[in-house]
């Protein structure tokens, strides 16, 4: 049997939609050998692969009116737009907590993507344990120029989304002839190039790779985004991705879209779930 891999994108609270398609996997019990997740993709996979259907939109969309989750008052008193207490210690241990011991006994091999900011390189390390790793997970949704840096092993580190966006090669590298790719922007979509370049001299001058980096990043994307349509024309991934622009902001607190968005990620993962078995199989 082809080894399979799950590759997440990142895109903020757009990653609703990620949560939707993943609660319907987790319906049909649908596994793969290796998961790798970016930014909100890695967060929300940690529910899907604790076997928690309902938990990662929850997670999401529970708190969003509390001035510690998300918005202008937790940036300014810590530092990160999103509340890092809350979202990696409060609720995963106490609030709505995760299953852990479910995650220990799944056999998928799941990683994040994070950026190392002295080198500007996406690195791909393994989440062995929710609890232990978390880390892991903080620095691939640690957004820039909103996020402080997150120092693992003494290096700094930040959003995956910046070096390496949609994972495909590394997923390739590691042995899949299988792919299925979860996408948060629709077909025809091309990332602009960022134009805070002064800003990202002002704030990162001590990491000029992780500038460039930056700089390149919508090259990086647009290319890999095209070398993801010349493999579904043969047939070598399987995308699901929604069929019109979510209109979600990265920091979003429309519930109403946000469920939306939800909902549009459930349905397009059944719609298409015929031809996902037909192309697993």
């Amino acid at each position: 049997m082809d080894k399979t891999a799950l590759i997440l994108e990142g895109g903020g609270m757009r990653g609703v939609f990620t949560a939707g398609v993943l609660d319907f996997f987790l319906e049909q019990r649908l596994i793969f050998d290796n998961c790798i997740g970016v930014s909100a993709g890695a967060c929300h996979a940690c529910s899907y692969l604790a076997g928690q259907k309902g938990r990662a939109f929850s997670t999401a969309t529970d708190y969003l009116h509390d001035r510690h989750y998300c918005g202008l008052y937790s940036l300014l008193t810590t530092g990160d737009i999103f509340g890092v207490k809350l979202i990696y210690e409060d609720i995963p241990n106490r609030l709505y907590p995760i299953d852990n011991e479910a995650f220990l006994k799944n056999k998928t091999v799941f990683q994040s993507v994070i950026t190392n900011c002295i080198t500007g390189q996406a690195e791909y390390p393994r989440i062995h344990d929710l609890k232990k790793d978390i880390l892991y997970i903080r620095a691939s949704a640690s957004l820039p120029f909103v996020s402080r840096l997150v120092t693992i092993n003494g290096t700094p580190y930040l959003d995956g989304g910046i070096a390496d966006s949609i994972p495909i090669r590394q997923a390739q590298k590691q042995g899949a002839r299988k792919s299925v790719v979860i996408l948060t922007r629709p077909a025809g979509y091309r990332k602009p190039p960022n134009h805070h370049r002064l800003l990202m001299h002002l704030r990162y001058a001590n990491y000029p790779n992780f500038i460039t980096a930056m700089q390149n990043r919508h090259n990086v994307y647009n290319n890999t985004l095209n070398e993801l349509n010349r493999l579904e024309r043969h047939q070598q991934v399987f995308i699901i991705r929604p069929d019109a622009a979510l209109n979600i902001g990265r920091v979003e607190k429309n519930l109403q879209k946000l469920q939306t968005a939800y909902q549009a990620g459930y349905q397009k993962a059944k719609e298409r779930y015929p031809a996902l078995l037909r192309y697993l199989t």
